[in-house]
């Protein structure tokens, strides 16, 4: 029997996303009407997706987002008396930390939502609400079908409350979801450049030793998922940055073996991040663009997609996908051989 791959699922997430699409619709809410703080409580790259979607949650929806990692959130965060919705985030729906997060909550007087893949997990059983990614079952450890269905499911939550609230009339929300649409059919593309840009880069993916992002505003979020799955697969040391923060001491390690990527998109931020790499390419191996926007400049990888900069995260990540997925190949790492096959029943991090 051949089992899926990551390929496989990435390939699946047009389908799934479309699918998705279609089945929204707006249904009056008095609960959405009356969100006006929002804490997300998510780990690993389920955190990664959601600090993706902030921007376009906290925009469409005119509520304040804050993100928690559960475990740090159960030991030594306080709720914040303004937080009137907590969502919490698990592809599989058996995060322990998330589930003990959830726990302690119950004593509060505050509306909870499970965003899951599993409707019978043990996280469905500790919310007042459930919304379904409707992605199916991802039997991969490293996610990627997963990670972009979060990601949508949060836009469409942040459309769904704005227009609950009177933020978004449904002129706009019909315009919002045919631009997403439009942008979705070309994911298959999105696909095909990215696995040519990596064929035509594959040497350097081979004999790199230390790989680094840097994203600004939603595509911080890109960055560290780009850093969550080229540790996972490639395993060498990588990390992702916000733009800014990057610049403030993480560039003082610079050096011939770095491989840096630039994740771009049509913004103010445009020629900071231009300036940075302009700066950059000569003390480190090589720098590579990752654009929403056209280009012919070899090194850069451009989607041509156009569509709102909140929603440009959905796009941006496959080509970290896919690089991570051929560049366990070219490294010689078998994804397929489980590997700390036991870590989660010692460490207990998932019931």
């Amino acid at each position: 029997m051949n089992l899926a791959t990551m390929l496989d699922y990435i390939n699946e997430e047009q389908s799934m996303l479309m699918n998705n699409l279609r089945t929204y619709s707006f249904i009056e809410n008095p609960q959405q009407q009356k969100i006006k703080n929002i804490l997300i409580l998510a780990t690993g790259s389920s955190y990664n997706a959601c600090l993706s979607a902030k921007p376009a949650l906290e925009s469409l929806s005119g509520a304040s987002v804050s993100i928690e990692e559960p475990y740090h959130f159960n030991h030594y965060g306080r709720l914040s008396e303004a937080v009137d919705t907590v969502i919490a985030v698990s592809q599989s729906g058996k995060s322990a930390s998330t589930i003990d997060a959830l726990d302690q909550l119950k004593s509060q007087t505050i509306h909870t939502i499970a965003l899951t893949s599993n409707l019978a997990s043990p996280l469905c059983s500790k919310v007042d609400e459930v919304i379904d990614l409707e992605m199916g079952v991802e039997t991969v450890g490293f996610v990627t079908k997963g990670y972009s269905a979060t990601l949508l499911k949060l836009f469409l939550l942040g459309l769904s409350i704005g227009q609950n609230k009177n933020r978004l009339s449904s002129e706009k929300v019909e315009f919002l979801l045919k631009q997403l649409t439009e942008a979705i059919v070309k994911i298959p593309e999105i696909i095909e450049k990215s696995q040519a840009f990596f064929e035509k880069n594959k040497s350097i993916f081979k004999l790199s030793n230390r790989f680094v992002a840097i994203g600004y505003g939603p595509n911080w979020g890109t960055a560290k998922e780009f850093e969550t799955k080229f540790t996972e697969t490639i395993r060498k040391p990588s990390q992702g940055f916000e733009l800014e923060a990057y610049m403030h001491g993480p560039y003082l390690e610079a050096d011939h073996e770095h491989v840096l990527f630039f994740i771009d998109t049509k913004s103010e931020n445009h020629a900071r991040a231009q300036q940075l790499q302009t700066y950059m390419n000569s003390s480190v191996g090589k720098t590579y663009t990752i654009t929403t926007e056209k280009s012919n400049d070899e090194d850069s990888l451009s989607l041509d997609i156009a569509c709102e900069e909140c929603f440009t995260s959905l796009f941006l990540v496959i080509p970290f996908q896919i690089f991570s997925y051929l560049g366990a190949g070219v490294k010689g790492i078998d994804l397929s051989k489980r590997i700390f096959d036991d870590f989660d029943s010692v460490l207990k991090s998932k019931i």
